[in-house]
């Protein structure tokens, strides 16, 4: 089998001018959730896979799914399915999502063009709301797909102006009927850029995901007093950023010192607010995140531990009162052996090379693997940049992890 590679990159770069942005360097794409950018791409997307002969239906939550059932193929039997995502960041990058969804289905059209003949449908899929930068924090489609998330939980996700998924996706034309079941599938894979280094520094095209990491996210409050910079002493201050700013290293104590246990283990607090955040005043309250992941879960437990520790230790130093809550839990994920099989199988077969890794970063995949086999694939990243316009993975790599995938999916597809 051949993968077209001029034809993936058309695909992709076409997708590209949907919510285009000017940058300086690199190419950049906002694409929110029932936008008109979202329309956009969705619609392309649809007439892309009609060309190919795809039958294509559109779920109530607004997920796309494309089936090819070619005559050799039971209509019944249980489908392979790949993809991924086609809303960004703002000022994301092009590959990041649409890689997946198109390298799907030009293993699709590798596969009619090689005149392979699988026992099973095969579907193209692509979910609403991955990045979770309107409506909810992420993997909505996907989270539906899996059960994980009800239909009408997800359309009544607001956004920031109190519209409802359910309208934004209704608005564009993408509101479809019932629901896209994961659970129907026989396995799953999807192709993402890897957003990390490793493929690159190995000189390797395509990497085997083992694992992707449990995520915690917790919010700290820390509240102090607010008062005047210039004449309150230095000993009768209540400074919530002070305590805040001791807090943020103790975390990242906490997980260096984890990482002699598991080298995976990363601790981040990426958002910090400060009241009332003015040059002349001793901040009052600081309120921040807590983002901690880990293939190992008790990586995970082991640092929010200490956050909380942390917490108890200032509280006794200092006039402050502090409050930690976590919102949001996830286990890590084991991909499945029978999908990461053909993908090894794949790259040896089209004479890519394939590495073993884990993710750090969280995808659609994590929801469907709760109730199929399910693997992820990674493309390498130019410098490991993502969510960015300066995303890069050479139209080369593209093309090779996307012959990965096309061998794994006319593996299973004949099972």
């Amino acid at each position: 089998m051949r993968v077209n590679e001029d034809r993936l990159r058309s695909d992709i770069e076409s997708n590209a001018e949907f919510g285009a942005v000017p940058c300086r360097e690199g190419r950049g794409r906002t694409v929110l959730t029932g936008t008109e950018a979202d329309r956009r791409a969705r619609e392309f997307l649809c007439e892309r896979l009609r060309d190919a002969g795809l039958d294509t239906r559109i779920d109530e939550v607004g997920n796309v799914v494309g089936r090819w059932t070619p005559e050799s193929a039971d209509p019944d039997a249980a489908p392979v399915a790949a993809g991924s995502h086609l809303d960004s960041v703002p000022e994301g990058g092009i590959f990041d999502g649409p890689l997946g969804v198109y390298a799907a289905l030009e293993s699709v059209r590798t596969m009619q063009d090689a005149g392979v003949e699988p026992s099973r449908p095969v579907e193209v899929v692509c979910f609403t709301e991955e990045e979770g930068q309107r409506f909810g924090g992420g993997l909505v489609g996907s989270g539906v797909a899996a059960g994980e998330l009800s239909v009408e939980e997800a359309l009544g996700i607001e956004d920031g102006d109190g519209i409802p998924l359910g309208d934004a996706l209704a608005d564009i034309g993408f509101r479809g009927e019932g629901r896209v079941d994961a659970a129907d599938w026989d396995a799953w894979i999807e192709l993402h850029v890897e957003q990390a280094e490793r493929l690159e520094r190995a000189d390797v095209p395509a990497g085997v995901v083992t694992t992707i990491v449990g995520l915690t996210r917790c919010a700290v409050e820390v509240v102090g007093e607010a008062d005047h910079a210039g004449s309150t002493p230095m000993d009768d201050r209540s400074d919530a950023l002070a305590a805040a700013s001791e807090f943020v290293l103790d975390v990242e104590r906490a997980t260096n010192e984890r990482r002699s246990v598991s080298e995976t283990a990363v601790g981040t607090v990426g958002k910090l607010d400060v009241s009332p955040n003015a040059p002349n005043v001793v901040p009052g309250r600081a309120s921040l995140s807590i983002d901690v992941r880990d293939v190992d879960y008790e990586s995970i437990d082991h640092v929010v531990g200490r956050a909380r520790d942390s917490l108890a230790r200032i509280e006794r130093e200092r006039p402050v009162e502090t409050t930690l809550e976590r919102p949001w839990d996830r286990r890590p994920v084991a991909m499945d052996d029978r999908p990461r099989a053909a993908l090894h199988a794949a790259g040896e077969a089209a004479d890519v090379p394939t590495l073993d890794l884990h993710s750090g970063a969280a995808h659609d995949t994590m929801h469907v693997a709760q109730v199929t086999d399910a693997a992820l694939l990674f493309a390498p990243s130019r410098d490991g940049i993502s969510h960015n316009p300066r995303e890069w993975t050479d139209w080369s790599d593209c093309a090779a992890a996307t012959r990965v995938l096309a061998g794994a999916l006319a593996d299973l597809a004949s099972e």
